[in-house]
C-alpha cells in the first residue's frame, strides 16, 4: 500500500495526468454501413461514455471491411475444421469545427474459431469470431482516438 501511495506521488508530481480518468470523449461516431457496422458503432459508443450527436467536438468515420475467411486446419479428409476470420477498418477522426485530420489508419482484428460439421454450431462459432474481431478493432480505434483528442488538448495547455 505504502509503495503504491508513493507511485501516485511521484506521477503527480511530474504532471503525469491520466486519460480515462472521469473523462467522457466528445467523439460522435458517424453511422458504418452493415450489420457489423452498428455492433462496432455500439462498442464505440459505449467506450467513448455514451453516443453523441453530430455537434461534439470530434468526428470519427469508419469504414468497415467485410469479414474475410481462411482455412487453417484440414482433416486428412480435406474437411475444414478450423478457420479464421479477419476484419480491417480504416478510420478517420477529425476536428468537427475545423475539419482538421487527428488521426487516420488502419486497424486489423482477427479470430479462428471451429468449423464443424453442424451448421448451428458452425454458424455460432463464426458468429462470436466476428463479434470477438469487433470488440478487438473498437479497442484499438477508440484507444487511438482517445489518444489522439487526449494529445490535442494536452497541447493546449
Amino acid at each position: 500500500m505504502k509503495k503504491i501511495i508513493l507511485l501516485l506521488l511521484v506521477l503527480a508530481g511530474c504532471g503525469f495526468t491520466p486519460m480515462y480518468v472521469g473523462r467522457d470523449s466528445d467523439i460522435y461516431v458517424a453511422p458504418i454501413r452493415g450489420i457489423n457496422g452498428i455492433e462496432l458503432r455500439n462498442a464505440l459508443n459505449a467506450k467513448f461514455g455514451g453516443a453523441r450527436d453530430t455537434n461534439a467536438k470530434y468526428t470519427l468515420k469508419i469504414n468497415l471491411g467485410e469479414p474475410i475467411t481462411q482455412y487453417k486446419a484440414l482433416e486428412s479428409t480435406g474437411d475444414a475444421t478450423w478457420q479464421e476470420i479477419s476484419m480491417s477498418a480504416s478510420y478517420s477522426l477529425t476536428d468537427t469545427a475545423t475539419g482538421a485530420v487527428l488521426a487516420t489508419g488502419t486497424e486489423r482484428a482477427s479470430e479462428s474459431y471451429t468449423f464443424v460439421r453442424y451448421l448451428v454450431a458452425s454458424n455460432a462459432s463464426y458468429n462470436n469470431a466476428v463479434k470477438n474481431s469487433l470488440t478487438v478493432l473498437a479497442e484499438k480505434i477508440g484507444t487511438r482516438a482517445i489518444t489522439a483528442t487526449h494529445t490535442k488538448n494536452t497541447d493546449k495547455k
